[in-house]
């Protein structure tokens, strides 16, 4: 029989606009995933793996030639791929689906993404060369879907020494040479090659300290390839629900808040996710990755000490919060180094072929909002109804309107555990780090909850919001730290290809000590908790 809260996920996910066989497909196809799956009790530690694995000599993955088909295009036709799963373990096989226009011979480069003295990836293996062909557009289809479904140009099985980590597959045609009539007197000469990236995730089961998981679903749902079809761009609304987007497509460029046309294909992971995955591995942190999806498995929270979710996580399966707040209550530390966390309800459904959690379809909001909210953005939100539940459980804060701003962020309590070493006093702040959305209205009724850092933002210079950094403990002694800022990693590092963000007439300044050391500290409890 199902507890309350079980039956209520259940139902929930019955909302969907959604084929009954799809729902069937899906939640049996996650269900033998999960009964498939290996209990960490039986896969051994390896605490050194990220020192030993950054020792390995590193490679440059960044693009050298990327061309967008416009000027305000989100694709490049010329070259683009996807995976056919969010995540993999050694072992398991992934497919890789690309499209060359014009047809031309490609190669894929596989990085995995780290510190690597400074070189920021690792080159794992070179795949091809491939005959490439043209793929075909989806059309939209219901809810504004659009899914493709190409050819696999090959299948990878992950190898057994592949460690989890963020993997990038740069794809690069490989034009015909021509040879001049004397080739003897004359350089051959070549078409411009092109590139583009795909990504994906290799996973594992190992105990760890630390859980480093992608904000995955909310870089689907911004991904507005080919034409401009994402959550956001049903015409009714900004958030309306009943919108879907699927996973069996390429990532095309980023589009909000800054122009990177380098990063074509990686989804946001080179936005957000980076900067604390290259100095987490410079720290020899004991880290295993994973996406979004891969935490409707409560076990996959099970074998870790602390959950970091990063940048920009905004999209979550309600299977995702119950597993969080069950975690959290058996002794989970979770750092929420982002912001806007947690605020759409979003649940996963399979694809046409019956592959599980390929879809996202937007659902609802978590939590209520309130009526000055309701008034401010009802053309924006859509119409709501049977919200979630309320983030502020399992983060201590939540996103408040306006959503976007920016701000300094300002020490509120210089005596806590976290400002140690940091040598920062009441109202010091660190200079743009609060944007470019933020959380705030605290959860002042739980006992404990301290707010470490608070202050105002400001959305484009005329909208004032107020942000606040909050701390609160578990009841095994864990901790959940909420950064409340989608800009926190960027404090961290600044690796190779990535490029500082800026919004709303502010931006963060790049790494500093002090949240270096904020993060330390907050690692360390979370970890010896």
């Amino acid at each position: 029989m199902l507890s309350e809260s079980e039956e209520k996920v259940k139902n929930r996910s019955r909302m969907v606009i959604m084929d009954r066989r799809d729902f069937i497909k899906t939640t049996g196809a996650a269900a033998m995933a999960t009964v498939g799956s290996p209990s960490s009790a039986s896969v051994a530690a390896q605490p050194e793996l990220i020192r030993t694995e950054n020792s390995k000599v590193g490679a440059s993955f960044q693009l050298t030639r990327m061309r967008p088909d416009a000027a305000k295009s989100y694709r490049t036709s010329l070259i683009e791929g996807y995976c056919s799963r969010q995540s993999v373990k050694a072992g398991e096989k992934i497919d890789f689906f690309v499209s060359t226009n014009p047809t031309s011979q490609f190669k894929i480069e596989l990085f995995r993404m780290g510190y690597y003295g400074g070189a920021g990836s690792r080159l794992m293996t070179t795949l091809g060369p491939f005959e490439g062909t043209t793929q075909p557009v989806p059309e939209m289809g219901e809810n504004r879907l659009r899914e493709c479904h190409w050819q696999a140009c090959t299948t990878l099985m992950i190898p057994d020494d592949w460690p989890s980590g963020v993997y990038l597959g740069r794809l690069t045609t490989l034009p015909e040479v021509t040879l001049p009539e004397h080739a003897e007197n004359h350089t051959a000469s070549a078409d411009p090659y092109w590139q583009s990236y795909l990504i994906f995730i290799v996973t594992d089961d190992r105990p760890a300290d630390i859980l480093f998981q992608c904000s995955d679903n909310t870089w689907q749902a911004y991904n507005r390839w080919p034409v401009n079809e994402s959550l956001y761009t049903d015409p009714r609304a900004a958030h309306a629900p009943g919108v879907s987007v699927s996973f069996d497509r390429p990532y095309g460029s980023y589009c909000q808040i800054l122009e990177n046309p380098l990063s074509m294909g990686s989804g946001e992971f080179l936005l957000w996710e980076y900067p604390l995955c290259f100095w987490l591995e410079k720290e020899g942190y004991d880290v295993t990755y994973c996406s979004n999806v891969d935490n409707i498995d409560p076990r996959n929270l099970s074998r870790v000490k602390t959950m970091i979710s990063v940048g920009h996580d905004e999209y979550w399966d309600l299977r995702q919060y119950q597993n969080v707040k069950q975690a959290i209550e058996k002794g989970l530390s979770v750092l929420w180094l982002s912001a806007n966390d947690v605020y759409m309800v979003t649940p996963f459904t399979a694809n046409a072929q019956g592959s599980a959690n390929r879809h996202l379809t937007r659902e609802t909001c978590f939590g209520e909002f309130r009526e000055e909210e309701k008034d401010a953005y009802a053309k924006v939100l859509g119409p709501f109804e049977n919200t979630g539940p309320d983030e502020r459980d399992i983060i201590g804060a939540r996103t408040v309107v306006p959503f976007n701003g920016g701000g300094d962020w300002t020490c509120a309590l210089p005596d806590h555990w976290l400002y140690e070493g940091t040598g920062m006093k009441k109202g010091d702040s660190i200079p743009g780090l609060v944007g470019w959305e933020f959380h705030g209205d605290p959860d002042t009724q739980r006992a404990g909850l301290e707010v470490v850092a608070e202050g105002n933002v400001w959305a484009s210079g005329t909208r004032l919001g107020h942000y606040a950094a909050t701390v609160f403990q578990g009841p095994k002694g864990n901790i959940i730290f909420n950064a409340s800022t989608i800009f926190w990693s960027q404090a961290l590092s600044s690796p190779p290809g990535h490029m500082i963000p800026w919004s709303h007439f502010s931006r963060p300044h790049g790494p500093d000590e002090r949240v270096q050391r904020i993060t330390a500290n907050a690692l360390k409890r979370a970890i010896s908790s």
